[in-house]
């Protein structure tokens, strides 16, 4: 048979429709990162709420302009031996016309940049959560830049750029089970391996200071994820996009009961940390999967990360690493079990026609998502140890043990989160004022 000769009327054209549609997620995903921050900033001491707020915020700004200088060709320019991307014209974006459309989609390549631009931002972030209390904010700058270069976008063109390995291999990641959790799950391990332990790690208290705050930031992540997995199908003209919608609300669900479940059958309390921790685990676990299994698969996957994630949290005391807000148990395993699940729920009804063990399709799949799963953890692992040994011997990690006790927000920020010495003032104030109108009627 002669080839198909396409016509330019067979060429995709710009729907305004997914293109709205992608700015909408796009902006939902960005709304992550404030929510992370809220998240983990509940989640600390007093005395480190702003420092972790800092720690995601600062994300924001250097990853956006590292991305438009050189990390969006790193990820998706043309393929170089199946490990890096490079377009010169993606290069400053100076190439890019606003008019040009992302190959074999209907939106502009700026949308389709600025969508996986919030991927690159929260990813990093997501392992600052590991180092809360003992990292100098500069240092952790520094890592941000390297190791978003070095890691991250290196890892996004392995799972997500065409000619990367793990594209070609098959392996399935539909918005970021390996290279956004596991990828920073084996970070978070990586370094805090090389920096060490919080002082009075397992001797003083460090309970979260707002629990109100985790649960509103919580709430963010799960309202932006609904961006982040939906959006990541890069458009709703086959329905895959509102498969994934239901699969991430459902599957979330499913890990925030199994978790409650769990904490009360191990601990005799449904705590409200363990919801919202249980609620991320489900969006991790469903993040790589959603597009490939059923609801009801969704259901399972959900129940079974947030029963291993909660397992998983109390490893660091096990194995004594101080990883201070369970990125390891939360984002590593969940990202794990979400992505090798695939090898067993895949329906073959959903983004591609792969089936898992349970629907008749073999292991196949499966050690296709073992070879993504543990190329990325030990990369990221080795990478991101490597990064920070280097950084603490040069620039130095972390803060003395004074400046960390006496509280990091003072010594890095100069400021705190609650500044309750001028309450007092506003209430005498403001009963003063109440007096003044009082005493002027009676004289009248």
């Amino acid at each position: 048979m002669a080839p198909a000769i396409m016509l330019a009327a067979d060429a995709p054209k710009l729907s305004s429709a997914n293109t709205g549609f992608m700015l909408i997620c796009s902006a939902l995903v960005m709304l992550m990162t404030p929510g992370l921050a809220f998240f983990y900033g509940g989640m600390v001491r007093v005395k480190s709420t702003l420092n972790m707020l800092m720690m995601s915020f600062i994300s924001l700004g250097i990853v956006t302009i590292l991305w438009v200088l050189y990390g969006f060709s790193m990820a998706f320019g043309d393929d170089k031996g199946s490990l890096l991307g490079w377009t010169s014209d993606y290069v400053g974006f100076s190439g890019i016309g606003k008019m040009d459309l992302w190959p074999g989609y209907t939106i502009p390549v700026f949308v389709f940049a600025v969508f996986q631009l919030m991927f690159a931002i929260i990813t990093p972030a997501l392992i600052s959560g590991a180092l809360a209390d003992r990292v100098k904010f500069s240092a952790w700058a520094l890592f941000l830049v390297l190791w978003v270069t070095i890691v991250y976008f290196p890892i996004a063109h392995w799972v997500w750029g065409t000619g990367g390995w793990a594209y070609e291999l098959g392996v399935i990641d539909f918005a970021g089970g390996t290279a956004v959790h596991i990828n920073a799950g084996a970070a978070a391990l990586g370094v805090i391996l090389v920096i060490g332990k919080r002082a009075g790690f397992k001797k003083d208290p460090m309970r979260p200071h707002s629990l109100p705050l985790v649960m509103l930031g919580a709430g963010l992540l799960w309202f932006g994820w609904f961006g982040f997995n939906a959006g990541s199908w890069l458009g709703n003209d086959d329905g895959v996009g509102p498969l994934m919608f239901v699969n991430t609300q459902v599957a979330t669900g499913a890990a925030m009961l199994a978790w409650l479940a769990y904490e009360k059958i191990r601990h005799g309390a449904f705590t409200t940390l363990g919801a919202a921790s249980g609620a991320v685990a489900g969006l991790v676990a469903i993040t790589p999967s959603g597009g490939a299994v059923s609801p009801l698969g969704a259901i399972a996957i959900g129940a079974i990360a947030g029963v291993l994630c909660a397992m998983a949290v109390g490893l660091k005391y096990k194995f004594n690493y101080d990883d201070s807000l369970d990125v390891v148990g939360v984002h590593m395993v969940g990202g794990i079990a979400g992505s090798l699940l695939i090898g067993f729920f895949a329906s073959g009804r959903g983004q591609s026609d792969v089936k898992g063990l349970f629907y008749g399709g073999g292991l196949d799949q499966f050690w296709k998502q073992c070879a993504g799963v543990f190329a990325v953890l030990a990369y990221s692992l080795i990478a991101s140890a490597i990064l920070a040994f280097l950084l603490d011997k040069t620039v130095g990690m972390r803060v003395t043990e004074d400046e960390e006790i006496s509280g990091i927000d003072q010594a890095e920020h100069a400021e705190t989160a609650y500044d309750f010495s001028g309450a007092g003032g506003g209430v005498i104030a403001s009963s003063a004022a109440l007096a003044a109108p009082q005493s002027r009627k009676v004289d009248a």
